[in-house]
């Protein structure tokens, strides 16, 4: 927000100097973040009079000038032609700086001195373009007086940085109410008169408000008779002072009530208007929208519009249109003051990337009590301004204007919360300077009803936030916080998390961290089941867009965004994890159940590009060891992979559920198609998914440590043919259930279909090594164990040896 020193003490009469005010308010908590003082350091660029004006002799296009700075009359070679004998012009001196470091200095141009410059806007830092040198109007103005002060220009701009909940503050009087309220003075708001003829309003326009949840007041005045002209002196100087720049005196107008009043407003047209008729309503989905940048807008039907009887003339809140824009041709005016709900306006303004002064105020909240009194001020302005006469009254309409409900108030805490002793009287005359309404009750507390512009003010802890702010955060006494000194070592849990970081950091991954936030269509994406327990996301109270409505119920929506993101910019090989909780809601509880888990998404090239081996792609096994790495570490013991009842995101076939005994940990495997599909990715992606809270109960903390047996191992190879939906963890499971102790190792090292193999079959050969703890296995024994395993596959498996 950009306030002037001077435009604020048009309505509180303080006696602060700039620098002093920036400090006061900082500490209110308007954080000045930048002061620039307009005119400093250009006392040399002086009121001067050009008492001769004659051709150069070396020169076609440049004057030699006599110019009288009021002590003396000074030679100065200039180049426009836009001024004559006896005008009053601005003359900067030698030894001047002017704006972009530029000295003045005594030269000479073709062969003739020049003793200084004459200026114009432009090189004043006035205008960005100027014709010609800056020519003051009349002789009022004394000889050798700095420009700046005769002007009037002379003065202080703040930059202030404001939080997103002091809408009130996006304003001068907002910003001037502040100061008299830790002043203790009384503010000057404007007391607008518009005159009026005999015809009321109604018989001039006519609005209807077809969605008064998105627009609760709209109001409007008919203007006729005015002239569109340049605005005044004064008018174009306060906006430009601000960086706002002048278009006409109407435009200027609704730009300046904004910035004095905090109240968007707009002018239309009223001649160019279908059957001079306002309707607010939602926009036809696809439908299209010129705007007054040129640009041509794509509505949905979650953006509102401000239309005629046929068509859109602006979209609420942020921009009018080509199609009703005050021209040099207007006699008549609609002007609009109205409140919009900040939701939807934030809403599309974000989706168009359409940010103005006006939707940065909608969004924030404006006061729905102010909207007639700014549509009174500009009326006057205008009326004042480019002539013209109101239809008498106001067409206001308003679902609903009720006074912000009284908030119960105690003093005791107050005082209690922030540390400090202040009388009750002195609180209640704090919150009366903010100009909210208080009565005394019997009990000693207070109801307090702030103003309808303090649209943050909710609850009793803002009022006590207010009363330190009022009084001040420096006489906050300053006091040590009592606390015992406590060693606490990681939990468990805590402990576990670090591993998992660490062993995922090892195998090359790199942790991404996602908003909490999701679409409430994640859970579509991923092909869930309807009845599925993901789909009942927790809905927040306030989002800031549809797309983050929702608390997540599953990490991999988030983590598929992102992998989707880092393709799009070309980041084609990626191990990505994520490790936060989700949010799943509790039948009968308030809150959810917040487990953590761990996702991770692989895919691209297995080692990138490398000149020393094949360029791999990563394929089922890498999501698969790095699994199985993982629960190695943790010693997590009894665990099977099963390919059946795997979740729908995941490729049949190529994918299976982690399993300890008869409990599911998680899941791996390759993204289906379709889902890659909804998630814009173009390249398989291998997925994995683990409960980390029963990792943590299934892990060991204790390892039992066996030494190596010193008699010799022996190996055999046993070659399988088997049906094709056999599974490897049925074969493995076999060759266990023999339950021999000399069993020491068992390997499946080939699988083999194609030539040699019959159609819907497979070779498998697995590898078991022999080796006992007590002696060395004869060859005898060595075939007799072999025997019972081939046995204990031929008949329970129902395959053969090959």
């Amino acid at each position: 927000m950009n306030v002037t020193y001077n435009w604020l003490k048009e309505f509180v009469d303080f006696d602060l100097s700039p620098d002093q005010l920036a400090d006061l308010l900082t500490m209110l908590g308007l954080e000045v973040e930048a002061m620039e003082k307009l005119g400093e350091g250009l006392d040399d660029v002086v009121v001067a009079r050009v008492e001769e004006k004659r051709q150069h002799p070396n020169a076609d296009k440049l004057s030699l000038c006599r110019v009288n700075n009021g002590k003396e009359i000074l030679d100065v070679v200039c180049g426009a032609q836009n001024f004559k004998e006896g005008d009053t012009v601005v003359l900067a001196q030698i030894g001047a700086t002017l704006p972009g470091d530029f000295k003045i200095k005594k030269s000479k141009i073709r062969g003739e001195e020049s003793s200084g410059m004459l200026c114009s806007e432009k090189e004043l830092g006035l205008a960005d373009e100027s014709a010609g040198i800056m020519v003051l109007p009349g002789n009022t103005h004394t000889l050798g007086t700095p420009v700046f002060t005769a002007l009037g220009l002379k003065d202080t701009l703040f930059e202030i940085g404001l939080t997103p909940n002091r809408a009130d503050c996006l304003s001068v009087v907002g910003i001037a109410r502040e100061i008299a309220a830790k002043l203790g003075l009384q503010v000057r708001y404007p007391q607008p008169v518009v005159a009026e003829n005999s015809d009321t309003v109604q018989s001039r326009i006519n609005v209807v408000v077809e969605d008064p949840d998105l627009c609760p007041r709209y109001a409007a005045r008919y203007i006729s008779g005015c002239t569109i002209a340049p605005s005044p002196d004064w008018l174009v100087k306060k906006l430009a002072a601000i960086g706002i720049r002048s278009i006409n005196n109407v435009v200027d107008i609704t730009n300046f009530v904004m910035m004095e009043l905090g109240q968007p407003l707009h002018a239309f047209d009223c001649d160019r208007l279908a059957e001079k008729r306002i309707v607010v309503r939602r926009a036809g989905e696809g439908e299209l929208f010129t705007t007054l940048d040129s640009q041509q807008r794509i509505l949905t039907s979650a953006d509102l519009v401000i239309c005629d009887a046929a068509r859109p003339v602006a979209l609420a809140g942020i921009m009018g249109g080509q199609n009703s824009e005050i021209e040099d041709s207007t006699v008549s005016i609609l002007l609009e003051s109205a409140c919009f709900k900040p939701a939807a306006v934030r809403k599309t303004s974000k989706r168009l990337g359409l940010h103005t002064e006006s939707s940065h105020r909608f969004e924030r909240g404006i006061d729905i009590g102010g909207v007639v009194r700014a549509l009174d001020r500009a009326a006057a302005l205008i009326i004042e301004l480019a002539g013209g006469v109101s239809a008498r009254g106001v067409l206001d309409a308003c679902s609903a204007v009720s006074e912000p409900p009284a908030i119960r108030f105690r003093p005791e805490k107050a005082n209690s919360l922030i540390g400090i002793d202040l009388p009750r009287e002195e609180i209640i005359q704090i919150l009366k300077r903010l100009e909210c309404q208080v009565t005394e009750i019997q009990d000693g507390s207070l109801d307090v009803a702030p103003p309808s512009y303090r649209v943050d003010i909710e609850r009793e802890i803002d009022l006590v936030e207010e009363i330190a702010r009022l009084n001040g955060f420096d006489k906050i006494p300053a006091t040590l916080p009592i606390a015992r000194i406590a060693s606490d070592r990681p939990s468990r849990h805590q402990q576990l998390e670090k591993i998992v970081r660490n062993i995922l950091v090892d195998h090359g991954m790199n942790e991404i961290i996602n908003f909490s936030f999701t679409d409430p269509g994640a859970a579509g994406k991923l092909m869930l089941a309807a009845d599925d327990p993901r789909h009942a996301a927790i809905k927040l109270c306030n989002p800031l867009v549809d797309e983050q409505s929702v608390m997540r119920t599953s990490l991999l929506p988030g983590l598929l965004e992102t992998v989707a993101r880092n393709i799009n910019f070309r980041s084609l090989d990626l191990k990505l994890f994520e490790m936060r909780r989700v949010y799943l809601p509790v039948d009968g509880e308030n809150m959810p159940h917040e487990p953590l888990y761990i996702v991770g998404a692989l895919c691209g090239s297995r080692d990138g590009d490398v000149w020393n081996r094949p360029n791999e792609l990563i394929d089922f096994y890498d999501a698969k060891g790095v699994v199985e790495s993982l629960l190695g570490i943790l010693a997590v013991g009894g665990v099977t992979w099963l390919s059946e009842g795997v979740d729908a995101y995941y490729h049949p076939g190529k994918s299976c559920r982690v399993m300890v005994g008869r409990e599911q940990i998680g899941s791996v495997g390759e993204l289906h198609p379709t889902v890659q599909e909804n998630f814009g990715i173009e390249k398989p992606v291998f997925c994995f998914e683990l409960d980390f809270e029963k990792l943590v109960k299934l892990s060991r903390s204790k390892r039992t440590i066996t030494a190596p047996s010193r008699f010799p191992d022996s190996t055999r190879d046993i070659a399988l043919l088997a049906a094709d939906d056999l599974q490897s963890e049925a074969v493995l499971a076999c060759v266990r259930s023999v339950k021999a102790k000399e069993i020491e190792h068992i390997q499946i090292f080939d699988v083999y279909k194609g030539k040699g193999i019959p159609e819907g079959y497979k070779s498998i050969a697995i590898r078991i090594r022999y080796r006992s703890y007590e002696r060395t296995l004869n060859d005898e024994e060595i075939s007799a164990l072999h025997k019972k395993v081939t046995d204990s596959l031929i008949n329970k498996l129902d395959v053969s040896l090959r």
